[in-house]
């Protein structure tokens, strides 16, 4: 990953509260647990440490929650020490307690939380100081020039139009991760090895090139927890049983249900389908060609319009009314799902990724999911016993043979 090796340093305790997640911010937690004297036993039993675990547990709930993850508000004031530390110890407890919970789904649903509450501070929140150090910690280099916007009227003076330009080795790491055409490389200007983040979709170029760097948080914040889950052993674990089984409990409730691929002929849907089920169910950010594949397999295969809307309930950025909406347009649009190919182009095809080992994909001719579901019916259909036979008695005759059934009376005959 081109993150740098040697981050610029961050000295401003109120910064390294509002991102605590910051690799500049773990000097920083372990004062706070030094400087109060606040060890694993007080954290998770302390009385004094009832609001820290109050904040965590608000985080939390706010990612399971909320749509648009964390609240970037707090009801601290983090330019106190007090405060920094609710801030700081709050993200620390959280962080324990989700890892603690071995739960996939629960740590997906808490890392978009923390990652869109970055990318909203760093879009529209944060100065230009802050925002150039955070961005400097994520990517390999940054590059910031003014141009003159275009007037709209001969009254009005143009003004200028901050953009930011990026390394284009981090874009490619880091743009396929998001849906969209702005997002492809071949729709952005590239000059010199440099990306410039120019503004789109009612955005400006900071607010752009944060999204991009909400990647960054996330992926760096998978590996985290990842990593405290692996040291994790059982008796500290055991210690957060409690908090762990209310936000597991909390989590549960606010799923619907759990996708189940139960319908009648599941055993006829395509592997790159049943993937795109089982990701979304499990807390994956499934891509924008895999979703959109999904809702087109759906419809093409009659399913309901609310059973294809529930296989994106677990997805961690699961909005019940967008969801709704755009699953509403893909039914009514009525597209040909995506073929093989396409699939394989935007590394939706467990096939060729080596997840799966389907020898029906293999086969030259199968080149649309389509195919594989009418191949598998015939197969079905052909492998199918044949009815059984009523037993006859060894002593009885044999029935005579039926007459013949009369024709249907036509305009000719009648």
């Amino acid at each position: 990953m081109p993150m740098p090796s040697r981050p610029p340093e961050i000295e401003s305790p109120v910064l390294l509260a509002r991102f605590p997640f910051l690799p500049q911010g773990e000097p920083w937690m372990q004062s706070l647990l030094h400087d109060n004297q606040v060890d694993f036993e007080t954290l998770v039993n302390g009385d004094w440490m009832e609001e820290v675990r109050a904040r965590g547990n608000l985080r939390m709930l706010e990612s399971i929650k909320h749509d648009e993850g964390v609240n970037v508000a707090t009801r601290q004031d983090i330019h106190t020490e007090y405060g920094q530390m609710i801030e700081g110890l709050g993200f620390y407890y959280a962080m324990f307690v989700v890892c603690a919970s071995f739960d996939e789904r629960l740590m997906k649903r808490w890392i978009e939380g923390e990652a869109s509450r970055a990318d909203s501070l760093l879009g529209s929140t944060v100065d230009g100081e802050t925002f150039d150090l955070v961005a400097r910690t994520y990517l390999s280099d940054l590059r910031q020039q003014q141009t003159e916007s275009n007037a709209t009227s001969i009254h009005t003076t143009s003004a200028p139009i901050e953009l930011f330009e990026i390394p284009m080795v981090d874009f490619i790491e880091l743009s396929p991760r998001i849906t969209g055409t702005y997002w492809r490389l071949a729709n952005r200007p590239l000059r010199d090895g440099w990306v410039t983040m120019d503004p789109a979709s009612g955005e400006n170029s900071r607010q752009r090139l944060a999204r991009l760097l909400k990647e960054r948080i996330r992926e760096v914040l998978v590996a985290r927890c990842k990593a405290n889950m692996e040291r994790l052993d059982e008796e500290t674990a055991a210690k957060l049983a409690e908090p762990v089984g209310r936000i597991v409990s909390e989590l549960q409730s606010q799923r619907s249900h759990d996708v189940q691929v139960t319908a009648a002929n599941e055993g006829d849907w395509p592997p790159c389908m049943i993937a795109a089920i089982n990701d979304l169910d499990s807390g994956e950010n499934v891509n924008h060609a895999g979703r959109r594949f999904l809702g087109n397999m759906s419809r093409a295969l009659g399913l309901s319009r609310e059973q294809c809307c529930s296989f994106f309930v677990n997805a961690p950025d699961y909005k019940a009314e967008t969801t709704e909406y755009q699953v509403n347009q893909l039914y009514q649009t009525e597209y040909t799902p995506e073929k093989c190919d396409t699939l394989r182009l935007h590394a939706r095809c467990p096939v060729a990724s080596g997840l799966v080992d389907d020898q029906l994909c293999r086969r030259e001719w199968l080149t649309h999911p389509l195919k594989y579901v009418r191949a598998q019916q015939r197969r079905r259909i052909r492998d199918a016993p044949p009815p059984e036979q009523p037993a006859e008695s060894d002593s009885a005759a044999p029935d005579p043979p039926a007459e013949p059934a009369a024709e249907p009376a036509t305009q000719d005959n009648a």
